[in-house]
């Protein structure tokens, strides 16, 4: 467990660092934009609904007529958006993420993007034919949160999904993926993999907290169901997300409470400690991240007394949305509404 004194110098030292990192790419480039406000933001719900940025389509939501028309411009495929009208983390994408010169001329030069309303009554049709509301389309899809994005290649084939919001070099990263073909050859974990090692920092052990249950990390719930339902926390040593989660909502009075109805645990991605995972497997923390695709940290994975997976958080999570799963965990609003937007809707929080 790294002390206060050493936590408290890699927090201040890793913004430096990444400054004097990106001082030497090209200006512009999305990689430039200050960490904090890629990640640190209030996420209640908005006063006043968002717009979306007038280059996006002005759809009949004729998803195959798109995807003609996308391919005829000789772009490498279709973006699906999906958001609200309120949604904090919809916002960072719009007006951060895609308010990125070099992001937003990549985007519009690659893709054509079809915004799709999560709570819309309009006909969709999609790209089998199949007819539906916007609102059923994105229950569908298995769309917890927004925004949400759905790549589609030229030939209709799903390349990619990123649930929840990215901070902008994940974001041209995932651009660069699809357009440039690379979906077609490898996963996008792998892929971020292959060019993360220009911004990795000094190793850095994970922050320690109370409430995390320690090793042997045995999980399996497979034979005996477990008392409360499990939190599984993946982390990397050199993550300002993770700091940002340990130092922000995880210090939040409401949010501990909530934490200490679970059985929570915390694991390294870049580590070969062992896990007995919930369905019984035995295998490592590195191993699991990579079985689960996970190319994100912090990510929470949420598991029943049984072991079966209820949602992840896998994106930016901030002090309401964080709260509001785990109320949505605990109360077990998924055994009736497994569509966790849904249930905020009908009597969630």
């Amino acid at each position: 467990m790294p002390s206060a004194v050493a936590f408290l110098a890699r927090r201040l030292l890793r913004p430096l660092l990444l400054a004097a990192l990106v001082a030497s790419w090209p200006a512009g480039t999305a990689f430039a934009a200050a960490p904090d406000d890629a990640i640190e933001f209030d996420d209640t719900p908005l006063t006043e609904p968002l717009e979306h940025p007038d280059w996006f389509k002005h759809s009949l939501l004729d998803l195959p007529q798109d995807l003609a028309e996308a391919k005829a411009a000789g772009k490498r495929g279709l973006i699906l958006y999906f958001g609200q009208a309120r949604c904090a983390y919809c916002k960072m994408l719009l007006q951060h993420a895609l308010a990125l010169p070099d992001v937003a001329a990549y985007a519009r030069e690659h893709f054509d993007v079809v915004p799709i309303d999560i709570w819309g009554l309009q006909e969709v049709t999609d790209l089998d034919g199949k007819v539906l509301t916007e609102r059923d389309f994105a229950v569908r899809e298995g769309l917890n949160f927004t925004p949400s994005l759905v790549f589609y290649d030229t030939q209709g084939r799903t390349a990619l999904r990123l649930r929840g919001y990215y901070p902008p070099y994940k974001l041209r990263a995932a651009l660069e993926y699809v357009a440039d073909g690379h979906y077609r050859n490898e996963g996008f974990p792998a892929y971020l993999a292959r060019g993360d090692s220009g911004l990795r920092f000094e190793p850095g052990d994970l922050i320690d907290e109370p409430f995390f249950l320690p090793p042997p990390h045995v999980l399996d719930r497979s034979r005996v169901p477990g008392e409360r339902p499990l939190l599984v926390v993946f982390e990397q040593g050199d993550c300002h997300a993770c700091d940002v989660l340990h130092t922000q909502p995880l210090r939040d009075p409401g949010i501990r409470d909530l934490l200490e109805q679970f059985d929570a645990v915390q694991l390294d991605v870049r580590s070969d400690t062992p896990v007995v995972t919930p369905d019984g497997r035995r295998t490592t923390a590195r191993q699991w991240a990579q079985d689960l695709g996970l190319f994100y940290t912090p990510s929470l994975l949420f598991y029943d007394e049984e072991g079966w997976e209820i949602m992840r958080v896998d994106s930016v999570v901030r002090f309401f949305r964080l709260r509001n799963v785990m109320q949505y965990v605990l109360a077990r609003g998924y055994v009736e509404e497994p569509n966790y937007q849904r249930w905020r809707m009908v009597g969630g929080q």
